[in-house]
């Protein structure tokens, strides 16, 4: 059988969560997947962005990403999205990209995949979980099976989030992923393989009429 396929689709403005996503790509290549990684396009404005410098930069240095599509989610067995809180809910960006997933929705290109998420917050909580539960009603409608952590590894108890993976950036947005998140993230990142070649096993052997 042929190598599993991951995308990883994510949002960033200043580089957090674009550090989230490089971090689970490089983890889901280590676990034997095939990986796309996916920036979603920019919709602020050039004079909004350009006023913030840290968004300005990390616009500018990312712009060699290939930008998400919706053949990179129906190409993938799994998808991990990742999103900064944005009031408790998911940027407007990703949830744009979302949105126009209606064609293949339709189609059920989207359904029997594992999907799983990662965010961030300035503050501790800050909307986290309402961000990752926000982002999972995509994927009830999509038919896809949601791949969350849980508390499937004892390192979850130190991560603390059986949603998804998250961070904490502080004030400044500047704070690093220490190690609970980048362990959060690999474990996150080999659970979606595992289970993605898993559904794909089944799905293979399982009549179409069935």
């Amino acid at each position: 059988m042929s190598q599993v396929k991951v995308a990883v689709i994510y949002y960033s403005a200043t580089g957090t969560i674009h550090s989230m996503a490089e971090r689970v790509a490089t983890f889901a290549r280590s676990a034997g997947a095939e990986v796309r990684l996916r920036r979603v396009e920019e919709l602020a404005p050039v004079e909004t962005v350009s006023r913030n410098q840290a968004w300005a930069d990390h616009a500018r240095a990312t712009q060699h990403i290939d930008v998400a599509s919706a053949d990179d989610v129906v190409w993938a067995d799994g998808v991990l999205f990742g999103t900064p809180t944005r009031f408790g809910n998911v940027a407007s960006q990703l949830k744009q990209f979302l949105d126009t997933l209606g064609p293949q929705w339709s189609e059920g290109l989207l359904a029997d995949k594992a999907y799983a998420g990662f965010t961030a917050t300035q503050t501790v909580h800050g909307g986290q979980e309402s961000t990752l539960l926000a982002l999972y009603n995509s994927v009830y409608h999509f038919g896809g099976v949601l791949v969350p952590p849980g508390y499937t590894d004892p390192l979850k108890f130190v991560d603390g989030n059986p949603y998804g993976v998250s961070h904490v950036t502080g004030q400044s947005n500047r704070e690093p992923l220490g190690t609970p998140q980048v362990a959060a993230l690999e474990h996150l990142a080999n659970r979606v393989v595992r289970v993605s070649g898993m559904l794909r096993g089944v799905l293979a052997s399982t009549p179409s009429d069935a």
